[in-house]
């Protein structure tokens, strides 16, 4: 009995992460309060062009353009007309939950991240039908066909089992023919799919990884303990993935083919300081965009006040680490 014990203890800790050194931190540039989002809940964001783009989690008409001109944004809503959902392959017990949701906190298509390709087309993840959809800059929006295989993959492999933890982000490449998906938690993973002519698919095979197990939060977390490894966006820049790891305060730097972790940032010294800190126990952060220059930060606060008051969502500008995003460790 003992030694049972003492070897399920052994696998406990073995599922717990803890980094041997600690992450380099990235230095906070700037932070802008945003004003206009109806629905609040800043889950997305993307750099088209020159334009930055959110969307809601609680909007499933619209998304934004950011009015990045005076130190508070503005958000200026710009409407959507969304045909209906495709059946995706998720099982009817997580449909039928996100249906029920909707009807308490709004959003049944629940947005979670945006991207877009160098035509300027966005592409939109919906959460709560594991769905995709495109956004042109003219002509109307359209859902993207996915194979359902991509579903099926992903649960084999443990992946979107759990409500409220499917794809929390997306990313595209310039050309708008291959896109990574980023499965949020229990278990959290990677998934590629690539367009075939007139259908989406998997190449070979979709997932590229698929990890349960638990962190540990970072030491500037008041109370700070083991919680759920966890994705809430993803940035594709210079041929590199970059997946924000809100548990984990840290920016990490993936092969886009492999998603083996080459180099991790952390950013919990400037955003877990006393006067940004939000009451609740987890990571807020839900979009991230990485460029030559630094990354913008995004922070999906449920309308909760952090420390200081502020209730609107916040966007932050860090700083490109020093070596820039390349740099080997």
């Amino acid at each position: 009995m003992r030694l049972g014990f003492a070897l399920a203890c052994a696998l406990l800790l073995t599922s717990i992460t803890v980094s041997a050194e600690p992450a380099p931190s990235l230095r906070l540039v700037s932070e802008h309060a945003i004003e206009g989002m109806r629905g609040g809940n800043l889950s997305g964001l993307a750099l088209c062009g020159k334009d930055l783009w959110a969307v809601s989690d609680r909007d499933d008409d619209q998304i934004y353009r950011l009015d990045t001109q005076a130190g508070v944004w503005h958000a200026q809503a710009v409407g959507i007309g969304v045909p209906p959902v495709p059946d995706s392959g998720l099982p009817w017990g997580l449909r039928s939950r996100t249906w029920v949701a909707s009807f308490v906190r709004g959003g049944d298509l629940d947005f979670e991240g945006i991207t877009c390709d160098s035509a300027g087309n966005r592409y939109i993840v919906s959460e709560g039908h594991a769905a995709v959809l495109q956004v042109p800059l003219t002509g109307p929006a359209s859902w993207l066909k996915i194979s359902p295989m991509m579903v099926r993959e992903a649960r084999a492999s443990g992946m979107l089992l759990q409500f409220n933890a499917l794809f929390e982000g997306l990313a595209i490449n310039s050309t708008g023919d291959q896109l990574w998906l980023a499965a949020e938690r229990q278990s959290r993973g990677l998934v590629l799919i690539k367009r075939k002519q007139t259908v989406w698919d998997c190449d070979g095979g979709c997932v590229l990884l698929s990890e349960s197990g638990m962190e540990m939060q970072p030491p500037q977390f008041p109370k700070a303990k083991a919680v759920s490894r966890d994705f809430s966006d993803l940035s594709l820049f210079n041929g590199k993935l970059f997946t924000l790891e809100r548990n984990a305060y840290q920016i990490c730097r993936r092969d886009p083919q492999t998603a083996k972790v080459e180099r991790c940032w952390s950013y919990a010294d400037e955003l877990l300081k006393e006067s940004r800190r939000y009451p609740q126990n987890y990571g807020l952060e839900e979009a991230l965009i990485v460029d030559a220059d630094g990354a913008w930060m995004g922070v999906d606060n449920n309308f909760g006040a952090r420390a200081d008051g502020e209730l609107r969502p916040i966007v932050w500008r860090f700083a490109a680490p020093e070596g820039g995003w390349s740099a080997k460790p």
